[in-house]
């Protein structure tokens, strides 16, 4: 019967540990005769400084075999870890490479073939979105010239209104969808100029908007970044009026401080406001509290190039959002 090695993490293990013991053993009596073949003719006693020094041997050899080991067994899990913090980021990277062990080659076949069946899902769930867009807006548009054929004034303003009202809510929400399918490559982006132009074109429209603060370039994704930034200078004009934007950098990464002077929030629902379709009972009134979707949109964006956002109150009042990217993290 032929004998045929598996490697596997223990037999590698098991091979290593053998080896060292072995390998300890074998040093240390070569120096401990070499020792006591000297000193032999002067003393009849083995000398002390040889048993010593084979002691001392095999602890070393024994401690070298356990790092080894403990590295042979943490780096697949480590790559496993860093790829699926990656994965949540971008699920077009490059695949695991199926090396090593025979568990490492299994854990890392099985996450490649996870990560190709969400791109599908990703793709599938693209063509859907275009295609429910599509199917839903010829409706709503054979509705609303239904409307303008009615007599009645009253009736005609009314079913208007609940078309536009379908028209928001649709956008917003196949918006939203769609940012969660879309997959953006990151690059390096002057968020400072991105502020700046965006900032300037709010003033060109007559609101009163200012931006202050010096940052660095940043890897970051150029199109989620300016939606969600978008979002939340928006929230902060049509609920504050007066709003500043200040860019600054810190040891942690950079930062995006959007503060207005708005009523705020109640400290109970800062956190709620960030879900899906979430608003508050003071913005049921769908032409100045939308549909619930411009936060968890910006959140979301965020969120997946490795950033923060956060809200509070401020002291003096109104409302403070907080974009926090880090460095190399998108």
């Amino acid at each position: 019967m032929r004998f045929k090695f598996v490697d596997t993490l223990f037999s590698r293990l098991f091979a290593l540990a053998v080896g060292a013991i072995l390998a300890s053993h074998a040093i240390a009596f070569g120096l401990f005769f070499m020792l006591y073949h000297d000193a032999a003719r002067c003393h009849p006693q083995p000398p002390v400084g040889g048993v010593v020094i084979g002691v001392v041997t095999e602890l070393l050899a024994l401690a070298t075999a356990a790092w080894l080991g403990a590295r042979s067994i943490a780096r697949p899990i480590q790559q496993l870890a860093v790829a699926a913090v990656e994965l949540g980021n971008d699920v077009n990277r490059s695949a695991l490479p199926e090396s090593g062990p025979v568990e490492a080659q299994l854990a890392a076949r099985a996450f490649n073939r996870m990560q190709a069946d969400l791109r599908q899902q990703l793709a599938a769930r693209g063509h859907f979105l275009a295609a429910v867009s599509h199917d839903l807006r010829t409706p709503l548009t054979r509705i609303r010239l239904r409307v303008e054929q009615l007599a009645e004034p009253d009736v005609r303003a009314q079913l208007h209104a609940d078309a536009t009202e379908m028209a928001a809510m649709l956008d917003a929400t196949l918006e939203y969808l769609r940012g969660e399918a879309a997959v953006e490559v990151p690059a390096m982006l002057d968020v400072q100029a991105l502020v700046s132009s965006m900032t300037e074109d709010y003033q060109e429209q007559g609101h009163a908007i200012e931006c202050a603060g010096v940052v660095a370039p940043i890897l970051a994704q150029p199109i989620a970044l300016r939606r969600a930034l978008a979002n939340l200078m928006e929230n902060a004009l049509r609920y504050g009026g007066v709003t500043k934007v200040e860019c600054a950098m810190h040891p942690s990464g950079l930062s995006i401080t959007i503060h207005d002077q708005g009523p705020g929030i109640p400290a109970a629902e800062l956190s709620a406001v960030m879900q899906p379709f979430y608003r508050l009972e003071s913005s049921r009134n769908k032409a100045s509290g939308g549909v619930g979707l411009g936060l968890s949109i910006a959140c979301e964006a965020i969120e997946r190039q490795g950033g923060t956002l956060t809200l509070y109150n401020a002291p003096e009042g109104g409302l403070v959002a907080t974009v926090l990217l880090r460095p190399n993290k998108c």
